[in-house]
């Protein structure tokens, strides 16, 4: 374990106060850190070649005599040249050194060195530019596989490498094992002494790879534990047992066929709501999947068993959006659906408070306001988390304490926009008024308390069933860690009929015609989305210039909605939205965008995930190499919800082929599945989740996408010990606990 009395940087051999700052923006403040700061890469200075053996492009290790003072030439101001000749039995090098002046003095003639670098031949001539050297004999920085580290301006690898030999001398014998001793023997994995020795600085290739592959297995053998513990905890008090009816009978309810997928997760989620158990279910789909009729289905599984349910949506146009659809999905079968946001205060918000408590309402749909100190529910039975893809551990871990009271007032989360707990909206328009939600089939309690009683329910305590929505397909491999402390249900069908988003790559050399297809989508009938990734001008080097569109290495959206409104669509009704107007300004956009009374909407990934607006067919993404492809795969999700065929089209004027080859794999599927799979392969997990929003430890050497067969190993592994020793209380397993531990520091319910 690191002991944070150790021995500080400051004062050891050439590093200062200083460079001990500098080092400090590494996250090196004491020696021992220095032993988990892993190399990213090694050099093989092992190998080496007689002068006139050396191939052209080589990169090997040539040991040579300095056949002469070295010259010093300065070619213009602020380029310095030395050149040097050293020989061997077998021909000469000439070497040049790029304004590192001091080397004339330091290379001396008749004296032998070991050079490393890139031969290059031209003709009879052999060459090597600014190769590493050091004295024969010394081994320092060749003959050896070296370790090459992250750096910061004025920390070289020299320095690192100096560091890590002190760190490892001192610190890598005293490591304690943190893998328990079966779990070694059963996956060979290497103790932790040479595991350190050889991470840094490998004898050869093999021990490397059974160092990092040891690492790995630790790294991912904690993590898997953490979110198995995590798992424990939340799933280990007893659920109410809820029986209300069965999948088939939900579906003989619905207009349409449920797809298998969506039968599967119904049985699922079935399964999990009768077993005794908290059910804490992902339902992962892609977009268009089907999600909402799968949360229908535990909501009115629920209502049938006499207990309540809440949805919360991320934003009150959604909540409307939603309380809307399952009023009409579930309302002719007797339950009953309220809103709730934080939009207001008032006599309407008073009555469904009362109706709430009372048990007079079966589903209460809204935003965070559901959590609102003074939301008493007479009986909550199930939650249900819709849109949250960026719904971490720790929220998670929220969820699952109100579902351990569900009979006391709920404090969840903050308040939105700084307001009341929310209000009932009763409208006309959005068809919550009288005779609505709140209204519909008064005799439903009656006929819900007739069901119960058939079906042999009584009403009992437990905590709250947990259901999380997700339309972020995320890759398999990541899924196993983001979501380990979830079940997971995965909806990989789409319902027939619905046509894929036909998706097009442009240059900006296509901005006139691109405008053109605008006109002719608005003319039609249909409404356009135009995303940007930058809000203001300036923002992340946006830039203006040109007379006939935006020449930009990043849209501004602000800037470019008003430029489009006044100069290149003034016949058309042209909105702004973006993530820093304030939520009332943002949604009533959205409103009027849905409603049809804008034609386009210019936005930030703010719409990401938004209200269905059936009537959008076309969506542009504007320097859509900035973002990944997942990120993309949402934003386009955003049309194709009509019945009209819908476009995305992906505009760049990036030159990388690289980044052109990555937006051509979007347009060649629709499968949000393998786009994630890509994305994660290409970027890494953080695209999925922000900065750590995931609420996921860092990691130092596993990675995701590359090391596939250990995290199974490793998460089998820990599910074997934590099945056998639920607290890790074991002595056997106290270091891997502590290991734990500090690597969940975030996470301290995991041992309370």
């Amino acid at each position: 374990m690191s002991d944070r009395s150790g021995i500080g940087l400051t004062g050891l051999p050439g590093i200062g106060p200083a460079r001990a700052a500098k080092l400090a923006r590494l996250g090196l403040e004491r020696l021992e850190d220095v032993l988990d700061y892993f190399p990213f890469r090694y050099e093989d200075r092992r190998s080496i070649q007689a002068i006139g053996e050396a191939q052209d492009g080589e990169v090997c290790c040539v040991v040579a005599m300095v056949a002469r003072r070295p010259e010093l030439s300065r070619v213009r101001k602020g380029l310095e040249l030395v050149k040097a000749q050293v020989v061997d039995d077998t021909g000469a090098l000439h070497l040049t050194f790029f304004n590192q002046a001091y080397l004339r003095d330091a290379l001396r003639p008749g004296e032998r060195y070991v050079f490393y670098g890139r031969i290059e031949v031209m003709g009879r001539r052999r060459s090597m530019t600014n190769p590493v050297f050091e004295r024969e004999g010394t081994g320092q920085v060749t003959g050896r596989i070296l370790p090459v580290y992250s750096l910061t301006a004025g920390i070289t690898n020299r320095v690192m490498v100096e560091l890590a030999q002190r760190a490892v001398t001192l610190y890598a014998p005293r490591r304690e094992e943190t893998v328990p001793q079966r779990v070694r023997m059963e996956h060979g994995l290497c103790q932790v002494e040479f595991a350190y020795q050889n991470i840094h600085f490998p004898a050869d290739f093999q021990a490397l790879e059974a160092a990092r592959r040891r690492m790995i297995f630790e790294e991912l053998l904690a993590l898997t534990c953490g979110m198995a513990l995590l798992k424990g905890r939340r799933g280990h008090g007893a659920g109410r047992v809820l029986r209300g009816g069965t999948p088939a009978e939900f579906a003989a309810l619905l207009p349409f066929a449920p797809t298998g997928a969506q039968q599967r997760a119904m049985v699922d989620i079935a399964g999990d709501l009768a077993s005794g158990r908290a059910m804490n279910r992902l339902v992962q789909g892609d977009v268009g999947s089907g999600k909402t009729a799968v949360a229908a289905f535990g909501a009115w599984l629920c209502a049938r068993s006499g207990c309540q349910c809440a949805l919360m949506a991320p934003t009150e146009l959604l909540a409307e959006q939603h309380a809307r659809t399952l009023d009409a999905m579930l309302g002719p079968a007797g339950v009953r659906v309220g809103l709730l946001t934080g939009g207001g205060r008032g006599s309407g918000r008073k009555a469904l408070l009362a109706a709430l408590a009372a048990g007079e309402i079966d589903l209460l749909v809204g935003t965070h306001a559901l959590f609102s100190s003074d939301v008493v529910y007479a009986n909550l039975g199930l939650v249900i988390a819709d849109e949250q893809h960026r719904f971490g551990v720790a929220q998670r871990a929220a969820l699952a304490v109100k579902g351990a009271t569900p009979w006391a007032p709920s404090k969840m989360g903050r308040r939105e926009s700084g307001e009341g707990g929310g209000d009932f909206i009763p409208t006309a328009a959005n068809g919550m008024g009288p005779g609505g939600p709140v209204t519909a089939c008064r005799d439903g309690g009656a006929q819900r308390a007739a069901l119960a009683a058939q079906d042999g329910v009584e009403e009992q305590d437990g905590q709250t069933h947990v259901l999380v929505m997700s339309a972020t397909p995320i890759p398999r491999t990541l899924a196993l860690i983001i979501y380990g402390d979830l079940d997971v249900s995965i909806l990989d069908e789409l319902p027939p009929g619905r046509s894929p988003v036909a998706t097009y790559l442009v240059g900006e050399d296509k901005r006139q015609r691109l405008y053109g297809f605008v006109r002719t989508q608005v003319a039609q009938g249909r409404q356009v989305y135009i995303v940007c990734p930058a809000v203001e001008e300036g923002e992340g080097g946006a830039r203006w210039g040109q007379e006939d569109g935006p020449a930009l290495d990043l849209k501004a959206v602000t800037t470019y909605a008003k430029d489009l409104q006044e100069r290149v669509f003034p016949e058309l009704r042209v909105g702004l939205v973006h993530g820093r107007m304030k939520t009332r300004e943002k949604e009533s956009v959205m409103a009027a965008f849905a409603a049809g009374e804008v034609d386009v909407l210019v936005a930030t990934t703010v719409v990401e995930v938004g209200v269905d607006v059936p009537n959008a067919a076309l969506i542009i993404i504007e320097n859509a190499e900035r973002f990944g492809l997942s990120q993309l795969h949402q934003l386009r999700g955003r049309v194709g919800r009509g019945k009209h065929q819908s476009y995305c089209v992906l505009v760049t004027s990036s030159k990388s082929e690289a980044a052109r080859e990555r937006l051509r794999a979007l347009c060649a599927t629709n499968d949000g599945f393998q786009i994630a799979e890509e994305d994660l392969r290409l970027r890494g997990p953080g695209d999925f989740f922000g900065k750590r929003q995931h609420g996921l430890p860092q990691l130092k050497v596993a990675d995701f996408a590359a090391d596939v067969d250990l995290l199974q190993q490793a998460k089998q592994a820990a599910e074997a010990l934590v099945a056998a020793d639920p607290g890790l209380d074991r002595p056997e397993h106290a270091p891997l606990r502590r290991r734990v531990r500090k690597m969940f520091e975030q996470e301290p319910e995991i041992f309370n």
